[in-house]
Formats: C-alpha cells, structure tokens, sequence
C-alpha cells in the first residue's frame, strides 16, 4: 500500500513531508497545522462518530455545527476515521505508517502500544519514520500516568503563581499557553529529527511534555529564583526587573508601554513633559525604579490620562519608546497589518472559513493555507480507495532521493 497523493500540489519547504497525525485537542494538532503550513501532507485520524474532541468545544459553533476551536489548529490537512480498537484499522494505520515520514500522538502511555502504533513497531517497519510524543507530564516523569490540561500544568509548572493582580486571585493566561508551547517545541524536535533522517536514513523517537514546555517558559521568571531566591508572585501588568512596564490608563482607556533603559525613561519623561522626572533620586536608575515602581505609576497615570491613548502611543513610539493601545481580541484581529498578513481564508470545498496564519515568512513571502479544517472523515474514500488501488506517489522530496546513499 503506498501514501495517497493529496487532490493538489503542495508548496512551502516541507512538500513532500507526509506527517501522519493521531493526536488531537490542542499541541498535537496546533504542531501539526505548522507543518502543514510549511508544506506538509497531512492525514489526521480521528475516531469514527465522535472525531477530535474539540470539534464539540463551544460555543460558538460554525454553521455546520463544528466548534470554533477546531478550526484553530486543524487546516490543511485530510481526514481519515480508523477504530483503532479493531485489528484491520490498526493494520491500515500501519501500512500508512510504512510510507509516512512523521507521526505526531498524544494518548496516556501505554494507549499506543494496546492499538498497534506506539514507536519500536512503526519505527521497525520504517526505520526512517520520526515519531512524536506529546504528553502531559513526560514518559519519565512520575506523573506519567496522570491526567493533564493546559491549566492544570499551568499551575503544576508554576505559572498560575505569577499571572494575575498583584496578591490577589492567581488567574492562568489567556491562551493555553503549555499546549502551545508543547506544539511549538513538538515542531522544532520534529524538523531536527527530519534533518538527521535525512543526513543519515534513520528516524528519532521525540518526545515533549506540557509540563517541560510550561516550565521552560519559566525562562527569566526561573532564573530570578535559581540565581537570586527570588519566589515570584503575582505582579499584575507589572514586570519584576523593568520599570515602567506595564498598561497605564489614558484619558479614554488603557495603553501598555516599557521603558527598558535610562535613555528610553527620559524620552518618555519629555513626551509627557515631565522631564524633571529623570532627574529625581527615586527614578534615575532602572533599580530605583523598580524600587519606587508604585510612586512612578501613580505620576505617570496623573499625566497620561489628560490625553487619549492613541494620541500618547503616537507621540511615544515616534520617541522611540514602545507603546500600544491595550487592543480586544477583535480589534487586534481588524486592525490593517493583521488583516493584510495573518488573517486569511480557507474552503473545505463548500464554504470558507477565516484562518490565521502561521506567522513566519520566507523570503518575505506569506505561508499558504490550503484548506479549511475537514470534516470527520472527509477524506475516508479518498485515502482508502487510493490506498486499495495503489495510486499513491510522492511529490517533492522522494524517500529514495531523499538519502541518495540509500541502497
């Protein structure tokens, strides 16, 4: 049984990858979506009836009645339903695997292993193969077996404790933020692996956990604790080494801005016309700002808000002093450089849906969204009857001319 070829050609550096993708919710599939961005073939495969969870995660719904939050991070890419509980399925995913270069899962340990596609036998059947694993905790980790979500290992890796107002309710990010980063990091292990396979003809296991990922992202928050003792706590919009650092209210709302030097302090003293302000012991210094963080605040407040924000980002940034307008999610999502570059549309063929690219650009060029999120098993005849027929075929980088030593 060979790959089928996907209905159109790919573009992007990874044409050519086939990436065989079992996970679903959220690092899994957003790892995925990159790579299909980048060029990759997809197939995603998905329970019979039920699908990837996040097909029901809402409201709201699209008009089809999928979520939302599908359509966040399973684009351009094919859907196929396997019962991976039943041994002829299992044996299809299989021989899909012989000719994939990547698979990408999330089960609980031992899930892989009970339904035929954990690594040793698909790596023995296809030594080239790179798999990923995406766990809560780790492989290695005591809690290996334990149950995970982003806000639980946000608060197992530390960073429930320091998001949030100052000494109140700790709060989690806004976004899933170890999900995200165990996508990203998923990625980058997965393209390091597809360059050594490609050097050398054999695959890696990588793995990468919420947790690792949540706590690698403790990064200067960390170190304030492994150098200094420092145990961070919640600092609301405030940042524990810079000041001023944080969102203020103007006038007519609140903007954001940071001030990260001397120079960069006393150029938005003069914008605000409170040069005196440099000058005073308890702020010359970005140490005796830090210190004085609360008297500073309550100065700048006083002056800003006698004018509109929009006016003092302006008058900031022309300073060269980072400033910006605390946007909604849907003013950020409107605003001309986002809509021009980011956000796009896609077609599953019957409708379009609006998506949001990967934010990478090669050679000033924007990457491609070819497809909207499929449908559950969209794609099932498609790939069957390919598969049954033999009609596969490889576009772009061949898994022979891929590693000419070969033989």
């Amino acid at each position: 049984m060979s790959w089928p070829t996907p209905s159109a050609p790919f573009e992007g550096p990874l044409a050519g990858i086939r990436v065989l993708d079992f996970s679903r919710i959220l690092a899994g599939p957003f790892s995925t979506s990159i790579m299909g961005d980048l060029g990759a073939d997809i197939i995603k495969v998905e329970r019979p009836g039920t699908g990837d969870e996040t097909r029901r995660w809402g409201p709201p719904f699209a008009d089809n009645g999928t979520a939302a939050y599908f359509y966040s991070c399973n684009r351009n890419r094919r859907s196929l339903t396997l019962d991976l509980k039943d041994i002829e399925d299992q044996r299809f995913a299989q021989e899909l695997a012989v000719d994939a270069d990547v698979v990408v899962e999330n089960y609980l340990p031992g899930a892989t292993e009970r339904m035929g596609i954990d690594a040793p036998r698909l790596r023995a059947a296809n030594p080239r193969l790179v798999y990923c694993t995406i766990s809560g905790y780790g492989s290695k980790s005591r809690r290996a077996s334990w149950p995970a979500v982003d806000f639980i290992i946000q608060a197992y890796a530390g960073i429930l404790s320091i998001t949030g107002p100052r000494r109140e309710e700790r709060v989690k990010a806004g976004v899933p933020v170890a999900d995200l980063a165990a996508g990203l990091f998923a990625t980058i292990g997965v393209l390091a692996a597809l360059r050594t396979a490609q050097q050398t003809g054999v695959g890696t296991h990588v793995e990468v956990s919420l947790a690792d990922a949540c706590v690698a992202l403790l990064v200067n928050q960390g170190m304030n604790w492994l150098i200094g003792g420092l145990n961070p706590e919640p600092a609301g919009n405030t940042h524990p080494s810079i000041a001023p650092y944080q969102a203020v209210y103007a006038a007519d709302r609140e903007l954001a801005l940071a001030a990260t030097s001397d120079e960069q302090f006393r150029r938005l003293c003069e914008v605000i016309g409170r040069t005196e302000l440099s000058e005073d012991v308890r702020f010359r210094t970005n140490a005796d700002r830090v210190e004085h963080r609360r008297e500073l605040e309550a100065l700048l407040e006083e002056r800003l808000s006698s004018g509109q924000a929009a006016d003092w980002v302006a008058r900031l940034n022309r300073a060269g002093v980072a400033a910006a307008v605390v946007n909604t999610v849907g003013e950020a999502l409107q605003d001309p450089d986002t809509l021009n570059s980011l956000v796009t549309s896609a077609s599953d063929g019957e409708s379009e849906f609006p998506q949001i690219r990967t934010p990478i650009r090669f050679d000033g060029a924007l990457l491609h969204v070819r497809s909207a999120p499929p449908a559950l098993g969209a794609h099932d005849g498609q790939i069957r009857d390919a598969c049954a027929t033999g009609s596969g075929g490889r576009s772009g980088l061949g898994r022979r001319n891929a590693h000419e030593g070969e033989s």
